[in-house]
């Protein structure tokens, strides 16, 4: 693995950290007032758009699909380093670049998964940034750390499915963009193999029977910018067999395939999440005065710091090398790398987010710095795209086997 970054990736590295200083930051408080005018908070503020527009102007779009046919034609080593910079500011870069989840996951599946005429209806906008979708999967009812468990009904009748469940945590789905559906059920619920139960359906939006019933708040956060986390019932929603993804009983394998990805590309961002809040420290460390003495002279601020640096270095240092497994020898030979960056790095920079959090008392908690949204998603990712101690009993018993 070489530590030098080729010269694509130094060039993008640099017109994306233009962009963020020029454009990203200066657009964070713009958006939030731009928000606070909105008739719904769903809605996209102007600013955002503004960003997309002048993104795609410079080349960085779609960044994250390696598919050169349909992306950027990066590989995850190049796309790593661009991912960290989008993450110092999560509410805005990922969705100003096109980088944004859920759509970037969804966009995967249909690149790879589906057939053309999928690809022309719902791939090509989503590719232009024209639509948003989102990824229904997990449900209220069991526990969705183990797919298997889905109850969500996918019944063939006729030339349709017909699809009955309820689902939450649908992220985007709050969205008035947000006009396509990856649905996650059961097409044979008493089949043999449960891991060939599953099947995985487009449906629109606006299709009878679909009913987006709440935002589902994080941490008390309603996530305006990522289009909200909804509870969404389908209740006998009809779809034509066409809006199959892939084969029937492809839907576990089409899930797993999704997520790989989606685990490093999160991992990604929040180490540029960590990073951004270490600025933010020093900043304050450097601004503030307690007890006779500047915080940066306080001997647990300077521990905090310090560790907070050795750490960031570790965590790039293993998702780096994760990405550049996933290029050399796929994401099966990625495996265990993939899910341990999915449980150190989170948990991590939770930590870190907290002592900055911590060293801006107040404020730190406050909407007038990141931070609070910051720890918010950081936390939530030790549950999502699979619980750490799912990943936990799995690594451990790959190893464990190593010496059976």
């Amino acid at each position: 693995m070489d530590f030098a970054f080729d010269a694509r990736t130094e060039e993008l590295r640099a017109k994306l950290l233009a962009f963020m200083d020029e454009y990203v930051y200066p657009a964070e408080q713009t958006a939030h007032e731009q928000r606070a005018r909105l008739a719904s908070p769903w809605d996209t503020p102007q600013v955002v758009e503004d960003l997309k527009a002048e993104a795609r102007r410079q080349g960085l779009w779609n960044l994250f699909l390696p598919d050169a046919e349909h992306g950027a034609g990066l590989t995850n080593l190049q796309y790593a380093p661009l991912a960290e910079i989008t993450g110092r500011s999560p509410q805005l870069a990922p969705t100003a670049t096109n980088c944004a989840a859920p759509d970037t996951g969804n966009m995967e599946v249909l690149a790879q998964f589906a057939d053309e005429a999928q690809k022309k209806q719902w791939l090509q906008p989503l590719l232009a940034g024209e639509i948003r979708s989102a990824f229904a999967m997990t449900e209220p009812d069991v526990a969705s750390s183990d797919a298997t468990n889905i109850t969500t009904h996918i019944e063939r009748d006729g030339d349709e499915y017909v699809i009955t469940g309820r689902k939450w945590y649908i992220s985007g789905a709050m969205n008035p963009d947000c006009q396509i559906f990856i649905v996650m059920g059961k097409t044979d619920p008493d089949g043999e193999d449960i891991r060939r139960q599953q099947s995985m359906v487009l449906v629109p939006r606006d299709t009878p029977g679909v009913t987006v019933d709440r935002a589902m708040q994080v941490f008390g956060y309603e996530d305006h910018y990522h289009g909200g986390h909804a509870e969404v019932t389908f209740d006998h929603a009809r779809v034509p067999v066409a809006n199959l993804i892939g084969e029937e009983g492809g839907g576990f394998a089409i899930a797993q395939a999704r997520l790989g990805p989606g685990r490093i590309h999160h991992c990604m961002r929040l180490i540029g999440m960590a990073e951004r809040a270490i600025e933010l420290m020093c900043r304050r460390a450097v601004s503030r005065e307690a007890f006779g003495k500047a915080l940066a002279q306080q001997g647990v601020v300077h521990n905090w710091i310090a560790d907070a640096r050795v750490t960031v270095e570790q965590l790039r240092l293993l998702v780096l090398k994760t990405a550049w497994l996933m290029d050399t020898v796929g994401n099966r030979g990625a495996h265990t790398e993939i899910q341990a960056i999915k449980i150190a790095t989170p948990r991590a920079v939770v930590d870190i987010i907290d002592r900055a959090i911590q060293l801006h008392g107040a404020g730190g908690v406050s909407q007038d710095f990141p931070l609070a949204e910051l720890y918010a998603g950081a936390r939530t990712l030790m549950i999502a795209d699979g619980p750490d101690e799912v990943h936990q009993r799995s690594l451990a018993r790959r190893e464990i086997k190593k010496y059976l």
